[in-house]
């Protein structure tokens, strides 16, 4: 690893065929003697190589946000040590300018026996501080940190909560030219995860730079520049976040439907179907905007649920139906053909009707959705599948996050008002 000065450089960060190689053993011994006679005979089955990493290739410009995703596993944490210098790379080179801190593990950069107050010394020198500049800037570390009474206490009592909150408040206050974060701000409460977020911004406001690892999409999409997914040891996709988030949610969904397989009309159990069965729903298939069958969506996208169905004699004006509902039990929405005046004379034989969501409205989480199908006056329900079909939705384009559903709404500022105007 090679570092330079903050001052000449453009980019903070150059990776180039970056590879990091572990050696893992696989000794299973159970006794001392067995460990002793093993010294003598090691064989080369008793390791196993592991490559977290293969020829990872970035640049990080100053000024830049970049959020790394991926799954569990995929090698986003060790990128993250080999750019802050904790691990070598195996092959290739990678290349950093200025301070960077780093907050990437719990506890790290700490020393248990010491107060929080005597770790802030402590974590505040690895980040290249002196006592000088600490002690200038002790009052906005503890004040940030919001630990109150607890900041002279051995931090070996702390929890995992206040843990993350010393460590983010030294490293934010360390003003380094790269600040790269791992998923452990997830542990704080609410609260201080959005007073982080607000001093990132602030950070990327004057200048700053950001490497942010983050299984929150949403967070990726709206507070980076750019992003890169890794997956299976290589870089899988890197640029626009909102397009990498993409390209990162149908490959999930992909995988997950090769996995279930497409859904199918349950067995369901007693209770959960009922009706006089003069109409039948004989398939329910939750489909992409193209007809594909799936069971993971991403918000914003189109939905088409497909009904099929069979009537052994003929039933005038039959009506079909849709619920929504959330995991929790809220019931989301309940279109049926009669509310979008879709009128069926008849139904005889086997047929299929098509319900369609241009762009899906639903915010991240799991859905059950019921299914049904009954006569015009709605006193006689002929099937009806109670929450038999799971849909899952996962965060796409849309930037809104909390509630049920997504208004699709835009953010302007609006003209200031004229005193007088009017009059």
């Amino acid at each position: 690893m090679q570092r330079g000065g903050a001052a000449a450089a453009v980019a903070l960060v150059e990776a180039e065929n970056v590879s990091k190689r572990f050696i893992l053993h696989l000794d299973s011994q159970r006794s001392f003697q067995e460990s002793f006679i093993r010294l003598f005979q090691r064989r080369d089955d008793d390791e196993r190589e592991f490559w977290p990493l293969r020829d990872i290739s970035f640049t990080v410009m100053r000024g830049d946000c970049m959020g790394i995703i991926g799954p569990n596993g995929s090698g986003k944490s060790t990128l993250l040590k080999l750019i802050g210098g904790i691990l070598e790379p195996t092959s290739g080179q990678i290349t950093t300018h200025g301070r960077i801190a780093s907050l990437l593990e719990l506890g790290a950069g700490f020393h248990p026996e010491l107060t929080g107050r005597e770790n802030i010394f402590l974590n505040a020198s690895l980040h290249g501080l002196d006592r000088s500049q600490v002690q200038e800037r002790l009052d906005d570390i503890i004040e940030f940190a919001e630990l109150g009474e607890f900041i002279d206490m051995p931090i070996k009592h702390y929890s995992s909560g206040m843990y993350v909150r010393l460590g983010f408040s030294v490293a934010i206050h360390t003003r380094p030219d790269l600040l790269i974060v791992d998923e452990v701000l997830a542990v704080g409460d609410i609260s201080f995860q959005i007073k982080c977020l607000e001093s990132i911004r602030e950070f990327r406001q004057q200048g700053g730079t950001l490497l942010l690892v983050s299984h929150d999409l949403a967070t990726v999409q709206s507070l980076c520049n750019r992003a890169m997914w890794i997956d299976d040891a290589r870089v899988r996709a890197a640029g626009n976040p909102t397009d990498v988030v993409m390209a990162y949610l149908n490959d999930m969904a992909a995988k997950r439907e090769q996995q279930s397989g497409a859904p199918s009309l349950p067995e369901l159990e007693e209770g959960r179907r009922w009706g006089t069965g003069r109409v039948q729903i004989t398939g329910v298939e939750l489909c992409d905007g193209g007809g594909k069958p799936r069971s993971v969506f991403v918000n914003g996208a189109p939905l088409q649920v497909r009904l099929r169905y069979r009537a052994e004699q003929p039933v005038e004006d039959p009506v079909f139906g849709i619920a929504f509902h959330h995991q929790n039990g809220v019931h989301v929405s309940g279109p049926n053909s009669a509310f979008a005046d879709l009128h069926i004379p008849v139904i005889h034989g086997d047929g299929e009707v098509v319900y369609s969501v241009a762009a899906l409205p639903l915010t991240e989480g799991k859905y059950l959705i019921s299914v049904a199908s009954h006569n015009r006056a709605d006193d006689e329900m002929y099937d009806y599948h109670d929450r038999a079909y799971p849909l899952l939705v996962y965060p796409g384009a849309c930037r809104e996050r909390y509630g049920l559903v997504t208004l699709g709404g835009e953010w302007g500022i609006a003209e200031p008002t004229v005193a007088g105007r009017g009059q």
